[in-house]
C-alpha cells in the first residue's frame, strides 16, 4: 500500500477506539483516506496563504559583523520562553541581538514573552496573535519557532518563504506531505542565504561530538545496533493541566489551524501534548532527539523500514488523552544497523542509550560524559582497556552556533537536511503505528509505503 505525502493520523496494532475520521479529537483516522487528505490540503492552502513579503534580495542578506540581529519568537510557551529566549539571552551582548516581536494565540503567553524580552534584551517587543504579523515585519531578521507540533511545518514553510533566518523545534512535521513541502521551501530559502537550525541540540554537546569521532575512528568496529529506552512514572503532558486558560484570551482558530473546527476546549489547549492530532507522542518528541543523535554519531543514511506499536495502556482517565503512553519503534538501516526507541510511562526504573559495535560498546546514557568499553564485542582486539570516557570536542552551544552562522554564513550543526532525515524516520514510525503495518522509505522518490 502506498502512502505518498500522506498525513499520519490513524489506527495502529491496538487502535484507540473509536477510530473514525481524520480530525476528530479522540479519533485519529487513517492517513490513507484520500478525501480527508484532499480536504485537509485545501484547508491548509487557505491558511498558509501569506501576504506580500520583502523580496529575496531584501531579506536573504548576510548580517554584517556589527549589525544587530532582530529576532521574533513564534510560540511563547515554556519552550519558547524558557529555552529559546533564555538560550539566546546568554549570548545577547556577545552577539548583538534583541527580540523585537513575540507571537502566540494566548494573550497570557504573549505578555509573558514580552516581559521576558524587556528583562533580557531591554526591548519593547511587539505582541502578535498570528505568526503572519511577525513575518510581515520589515525589522525581523530571524524567527525562533516553538509552536505546538502540528504547526511546525506551517510556520517553517511560511518563514522560509519570507526569507527569514530560522530556528525551528522538532518534530518538523506531523504529516509527510507537509514535511516535504516545508523542506523544499527551507532548502530554497537556504539557497537564498537563510540560516536554518533545527532544535536537536545534542549535536552541539561536546561529549556527543566526541562520540561521533570515536565511532568514526573504527575503535568500536561495525555498529550493528543502537537502543534507547526511556522510562518515566507519568506522561509529561499532565504537567500542563493546571494552566488557567480562558476562551476570551485565546485565538482558538489560530491554534487549531487545519484541525477540525470545534468548540473551545481549555484542556486541549493547555495540554495539547496529550492529544494525538496535535502531538504524536514520545517517538516524535523524544525519539527525534535520539534519532538525530544516532544519525549524527554513526553518519548513516535514511532508514529502509520501520515497525512501531503501542497505545494508551496505563494513563486512562477523565482527560481522555490519546497520545500513546507506551510505544516502541524499530528501524532497519541499509548499513546493516537495527535501531530501537522504547518509551514507557508507568515505571521510572531506568533509562538506556547504547551503541553496540563488534569491537565494543558506546554508552551515551549521559550525553555530556559518554563512556565506552570493549564489553560484548565479538571482535574486540584489546585496544580498549576498561571503561573509558569519550574525549569531548568543544563547540558552541546550539543557539550560539545558529547566531554565529548567521553572521559567518556557515552551515549550522543541525541544518534542514539533518532535520529532514530524522523527521522521515519519525513519520515512518508514526505511519506504522497508525496503520499497524511495516513502513518502507524510498528516498529517491521521497515516498513512504506500507508493506
Amino acid at each position: 500500500m502506498v502512502c505518498p505525502t500522506r498525513g499520519p493520523d490513524g489506527p495502529h496494532h491496538r487502535p484507540l477506539k473509536p477510530v473514525t475520521r481524520r480530525f476528530d479529537m479522540d479519533t485519529p483516522a487513517s492517513p490513507l483516506v484520500r478525501r480527508s487528505f484532499l480536504k485537509a490540503s485545501a484547508g491548509l492552502a487557505a491558511v498558509t496563504a501569506t501576504p506580500r513579503f520583502l523580496s529575496a534580495a531584501e531579506r536573504a542578506r548576510s548580517i554584517g559583523a556589527n549589525s544587530r540581529i532582530r529576532i521574533a519568537q513564534i510560540g511563547c510557551g515554556s519552550r519558547g520562553i524558557g529555552a529559546h529566549m533564555a538560550g539566546i539571552q546568554k549570548h545577547a551582548q556577545a552577539t548583538n541581538i534583541e527580540v523585537v516581536a513575540v507571537s502566540d494565540p494566548w494573550r497570557v503567553a504573549r505578555e509573558k514573552a514580552r516581559a521576558k524580552a524587556k528583562e533580557a534584551f531591554g526591548s519593547d517587543a511587539k505582541m502578535c496573535v498570528s505568526y503572519r504579523e511577525v513575518l510581515e515585519m520589515k525589522d525581523v531578521d530571524a524567527v525562533m519557532i516553538a509552536s505546538p507540533d502540528h504547526l511546525h511545518t506551517l510556520h517553517l514553510e511560511a518563514a522560509a518563504k519570507a526569507n527569514k533566518h530560522i530556528y525551528v523545534e522538532k518534530p518538523l512535521a506531523t504529516e509527510f506531505d507537509k514535511l516535504v513541502r516545508s523542506y523544499d521551501a527551507a532548502k530554497a530559502a537556504q539557497a537564498r542565504g537563510s540560516i536554518i537550525q533545527v532544535g536537536t541540540q545534542l549535536r552541539s554537546i561536546p561529549g556527543v561530538a566526541g562520540a561521533r569521532e570515536l565511532v568514526k575512528s573504527g575503535l568500536l568496529g561495525k555498529i550493528t545496533r543502537v537502543d534507547e529506552t526511556r522510562n518515566s512514572e507519568k506522561p509529561y503532558w499532565y504537567s500542563y493541566l493546571g494552566r488557567d486558560v480562558k476562551e476570551a484570551d485565546v485565538d482558538w482558530k489560530e491554534f487549531l489551524n487545519d484541525r477540525k473546527a470545534r468548540a473551545f476546549d481549555a484542556r486541549q489547549y493547555a495540554a495539547w501534548y496529550g492529544y494525538y492530532e496535535f502531538c504524536q507522542g514520545p517517538v516524535p518528541q523524544w525519539g527525534a532527539h535520539f534519532l538525530d543523535l544516532m544519525h549524527y554519531v554513526t553518519a548513516c543514511g535514511f532508514p529502509e523500514s520501520c515497525m512501531c506499536i503501542g497505545g494508551v495502556t496505563y494513563w486512562k482517565d477523565e482527560n481522555r488523552f490519546t497520545t500513546p503512553d507506551n510505544v516502541m519503534a524499530t528501524w532497519m538501516y541499509p548499513e546493516g544497523m537495527m535501531v530501537t526507541s522504547s518509551n514507557n510511562f508507568g515505571n521510572s526504573s531506568g533509562n538506556l542509550r547504547k551503541f553496540f559495535g563488534d569491537k565494543g560498546t558506546l554508552d551515551v546514557g549521559n550525553w555530556n560524559v559518554p563512556t565506552y568499553s570493549a564489553e560484548g564485542g565479538p571482535k574486540r582486539d584489546g585496544k580498549i582497556r576498561g571503561k573509558q570516557e569519550v574525549t569531548p570536542i568543544e563547540r558552541p552551544d546550539h543557539f550560539l552556533n545558529w547566531l554565529q552562522c548567521m553572521r559567518d554564513n556557515k552551515t549550522p550543526h543541525a541544518d534542514i537536511d539533518a532535520g529532514y532525515q530524522h523527521a522521515v524516520a519519525v513519520l515512518m514510525a508514526v505511519i506504522s503505528y497508525d496503520t499497524g503495518k511495516k513502513t518502507l522509505y524510498d528516498h529517491a522518490k521521497r515516498r513512504i509505503t506500507t508493506a
